[in-house]
């Protein structure tokens, strides 16, 4: 029986991959796990393995975009022939675009051309009084989203003067699109800050004992601890006290987990990633150091697999060059902590003026999931952590 082979989705808010290169030619035999192809999305790159063993059939080229779920090929067995409506496949691939671009180009504009749109937006556009053929799109295959819909309705019903500066502004000197990771950050920020309820608490906490201890670990075990690394763990030990941060909220649930997965805020040239450190809550502090750093090096490499990105529980976000900042909710998760820098200063101590080095911590919750209360404990069981922190490095 014809095995399908089927464009897999590769992270939570992928529609769609590239098949950059088929590794095997049609017609050549292939073995359960071998890799078959190429597979490139904005996040991350992907070996597409065979599920069985059989003889490859392709139904598209290389370089040919696939939505996710749609079938780019199948794995034939022995002496096998391809189904009847095989031939037929690459040309209805394209026909299933065309037809859903007909559908969704049901409004036209002024001018009698069709406007690519979803459902959705155009129910949006109605509600909220839009013209949506004056809406810029971002959704694959240009089309409008309610994304779209809605910032043209905050931005006065068009979008279209995006690609223009504003009156009165010097001729720019360079346009440069917002495309790939920036887009797909940008997209998740808009989304993120839309869906939830956030709202912000800091905590300035004494660092000098956790700095001096994790530079004497880093020389006793000759490998560098950061202080991003022991406050991974330190949240990972937090949230153990205080499991309703350690949620996802999804379709109207509450999900909770007995697994703590941090992501890790990891800047590139064009945007943000956050790789997932797993079960930090069971691992040692040089474990998620370890973890940590490969995930990062692969992360700049371009090189994280799909599982890598996805799965986070809560996030941690180190900004070491300002004093503080309000991070952004991860999608779903109902809380990120912000770090800042550590700086040396005077403070009271035992009634004497001592000089200490302090940071800035931010903590964003969804109030949808978490009380000011709930926000409150966390964040004292992680100063208890960092301000006595010799538990941190059993």
């Amino acid at each position: 029986m014809a095995t399908p082979i089927i464009m897999p989705r590769l992270g939570d808010f992928m529609t769609e991959g590239t098949i950059t290169k088929w590794r095997k030619s049609s017609g050549e035999s292939v073995r359960q796990g071998e890799v078959i192809a190429e597979i490139e999305t904005e996040k991350v790159n992907y070996d597409l393995e065979a599920t069985v063993s059989g003889k490859l059939h392709t139904l598209v080229e290389d370089g040919t975009i696939v939505p996710v779920d749609d079938v780019a090929g199948y794995l034939l067995e022995e002496g096998e022939e391809a189904p009847p409506q095989v031939a037929e496949v690459a040309p209805k691939v394209s026909q299933r675009r065309e037809s859903k671009s007909r559908r969704d180009e049901k409004v036209v504009s002024a001018g009698g051309a069709p406007v690519k749109s979803t459902p959705g937006a155009r129910r949006l556009a109605s509600k909220l009084g839009v013209d949506i053929s004056q809406v810029s799109p971002t959704g694959p295959g240009g089309r409008v989203v309610e994304d779209d819909v809605r910032a043209a309705s905050e931005s006065g019903g068009s979008t279209n003067d995006e690609q223009l500066p504003p009156v009165g502004l010097p001729t720019p000197t360079e346009t440069v699109p917002v495309t790939g990771i920036r887009k797909i950050v940008a997209e998740h920020m808009l989304r993120s800050i839309s869906s939830t309820a956030q709202l912000s608490f800091f905590l300035e906490v004494d660092v000098t004992d956790i700095q001096r201890l994790r530079k004497e670990k880093s020389n006793e075990v000759e490998t560098t601890l950061t202080i991003g690394h022991v406050l991974t763990k330190a949240c990972a030990e937090a949230l153990k006290r205080n499991p309703l941060l350690n949620t996802v909220l999804s379709g109207g649930n509450i999900y909770h987990f007995d697994s703590v997965n941090i992501g890790v805020a990891v800047a590139l040239e064009d945007g943000l990633i956050v790789p997932v450190v797993r079960d930090a809550g069971i691992k040692s502090v040089f474990d998620v150091a370890s973890d940590t750093d490969a995930l990062v090096d692969r992360a700049r490499e371009g090189q994280l697999s799909p599982d890598e990105v996805v799965g986070g529980t809560f996030t941690i976000s180190v900004l070491g060059s300002v004093d503080g900042f309000t991070p952004i909710l991860s999608s779903g998760q109902s809380a990120i902590l912000g770090v800042g820098r550590s700086v040396e200063k005077p403070v009271v101590k035992k009634g004497e003026i001592v000089v200490r080095e302090m940071m800035q911590l931010s903590l964003t919750v969804d109030h949808q999931v978490i009380d000011g209360a709930v926000a409150a404990s966390f964040f004292r069981r992680l100063q208890q952590l960092v301000e006595r922190p010799g538990n941190l490095f059993k």
